[in-house]
């Protein structure tokens, strides 16, 4: 934006001070390294809390396969890697970005396997934050790469 009086701006041409084209979408990948770090902090908590039986969860439920002490394991597994993906992303590492996109992938579907275990909303939160995540990383990821 030109300060000389009589300047004219064009529609369509305004952009703020400061940000470019490679930095547009920056929230974003921050936003989804920040999410995926909380899905996996979450995980790892819920996991745990599933291989030690505590009594958080509803019992004798039926899973796709397995027990709930299996489902524990997994999702602390898929916890502690959405944590490192979330440092990687922090660091502005392509296969951070890709790595957080399989596991936001992986732990929507094991969300969805993963409903009879506890209250089906919490299970439907860590989704929806795995489908921002994916959002941020696919849309977004990709222009940090260029700068």
């Amino acid at each position: 934006m030109s300060s000389e009086p009589g300047a004219v701006r064009e529609p369509g041409t305004v952009r703020e001070a400061g940000i470019d084209d490679d930095e547009h979408g920056f929230g974003w990948v921050m936003f989804a390294g920040v999410m995926i770090l909380v899905a996996g902090v979450m995980n790892t908590i819920y996991g745990i809390a599933a291989i030690a039986n505590s009594s958080f969860y509803a019992g004798h439920h039926r899973f796709v396969f397995s027990d709930l002490k299996t489902w524990g394991w997994i999702v602390t597994i898929i916890g502690v890697l959405q944590g490192a993906a979330a440092l990687g992303i922090w660091a502005r590492q392509q296969w951070a970005r890709w790595t957080g996109v399989f596991f936001a992938g992986l732990n929507l579907i094991a969300q969805l396997l993963y409903l009879p275990a506890y209250s089906p909303g919490v299970s439907l939160a860590i989704f929806t934050l795995d489908v921002l995540v994916i959002y941020g990383l696919i849309a977004y990821g990709g222009r940090l790469e260029r700068a």
